[in-house]
């Protein structure tokens, strides 16, 4: 892709450039840039809000820059404050060790890992010394950090704000110091970070990176953004049918963005699905969805399974579990197959009538089940019990 065509595709998808002309004159300055990702990997899950972003990093990778997927183990132990009205719970390192193992192959699922370079933000932060931090502290004020919205409306609250809080821009930022970085991209949520990052480039006389931030996602809440702590995401490492099933839920008034900024569908093609069939619609989105992150022999058997459960049918190919006992209390077997956390979440879950035992409604929370059966909870969690002396 020519540089003024690439500018252009950025543009387009783009939120905000920091600045346009300083991208344009990088894109077209004849090397490899350097271009910036971050995530913490707070859960071990990437989905397809983080994918707007990727999609992006890919179409410049096959232009020939580096993308640097950076794994904010260290940033994660104090938790990006974007967006709290609280303190976050501090994770610790081999708990963001763990969690970040699981990126490397999700990301080689949009970017060529041949191609990429994945990287831990401990690596440069944990070997800062104090002196370092105070360098790192001195560059910017209190009163700066305080223009952001999350902080400032906790402070006006009287809500806690942790000092350490205060310096997870300040560390993201150095980040981009550590790495050289010619451009760092980010959700809109981010842009605050990313131009601190800019900054402290400067300050540090480095030229300071180019910016481009790209719109949020919405969850299949269609309110939130997609979010793995609001369970309202779409992982792009679930399995197919999960994957096809969720995308199935999309709200109808979001379908539109989802197309637009998760798939490479030419926008003719689902604007006019979205006009003709919204239902039709949807099977065409989770069928690209499935083909994107599963490969095209998947969609069959991950749409066979979505009609038989939309019917009311239990799918052919389920989980199963055996339970070395003869009978077994309902409220018992909801909490061993997991599908409920509690005694009370069993109970709830019998009196608003969502649990089924081959295809009949249980509505005693005193039931036993004997001989097993398939055990549902909704419309489509399945699993089928064996009961075995």
């Amino acid at each position: 892709m020519e540089n003024d065509a690439l500018f252009e595709t950025v543009k387009r998808s783009a939120v905000d450039i920091f600045s346009e002309e300083g991208l344009r004159k990088r894109l077209s300055g004849g090397k490899p840039l350097k271009i910036k990702l971050g995530a913490d990997p707070s859960r071990p899950d990437l989905h397809l809000g983080h994918s707007v972003p990727l999609r992006m990093l890919r179409k410049l990778q096959d232009a020939g820059h580096e993308i640097i997927f950076v794994i904010g183990d260290f940033t994660c132990m104090i938790g990006d404050p974007s967006g709290r009205n609280k303190m976050r719970p501090q994770c610790s390192l081999e708990e963001t060790r763990s969690n970040g193992k699981t990126y490397f192959k999700q990301v080689s699922k949009i970017l060529d890992p041949s191609r990429a370079r994945i990287t831990y933000n401990s690596v440069w932060l944990e070997k800062l010394s104090f002196a370092g931090v105070l360098e790192l502290a001195g560059k910017y004020t209190l009163a700066r950090i305080l223009e952001r919205d999350d902080f400032a409306n906790r402070y006006a609250n009287r809500q806690p704000i942790g000092l350490h809080e205060l310096f997870y821009p300040l560390m993201q930022g150095y980040d981009s110091i550590a790495l050289d970085a010619d451009i760092e991209v980010g959700g809109t949520d981010q842009t605050f970070n990313l131009l601190v990052g800019r900054e402290l480039q400067r300050d540090y006389g480095q030229e300071p990176q180019e910016v481009i931030t790209f719109p949020l996602l919405p969850g299949l809440d269609g309110v939130e953004k997609m979010s793995k702590s609001l369970d309202n995401y779409i992982g792009i490492d679930e399995p197919a049918e999960l994957m096809f099933e969720k995308c199935m839920k999309v709200p109808d008034s979001i379908l539109p963005d989802y197309f637009r900024l998760t798939t490479d569908l030419p926008e003719d093609d689902y604007s006019k699905a979205l006009s003709r069939d919204m239902r039709q619609a949807h099977f065409m989105y989770a069928r690209e969805i499935v083909r994107l992150y599963h490969g095209e022999g998947a969609i069959g058997a991950a749409e066979k399974r979505y009609l038989m459960i939309a019917s009311g049918s239990a799918p052919y190919e389920m989980s199963s579990i055996t339970i070395h006992q003869g009978e077994i209390p309902i409220v018992e077997l909801l909490k061993q197959t997991g599908f409920a956390t509690s005694n009370s979440d069993a109970r709830r879950l019998i009196e608003g009538s969502g649990i089924k035992i081959d295809g009949e409604t249980v509505s005693d929370v005193d039931f036993v089940v004997r001989g097993g059966g398939v055990l549902q909870r909704g419309k489509n969690r399945f699993v089928r019990v064996l009961l075995n002396r």
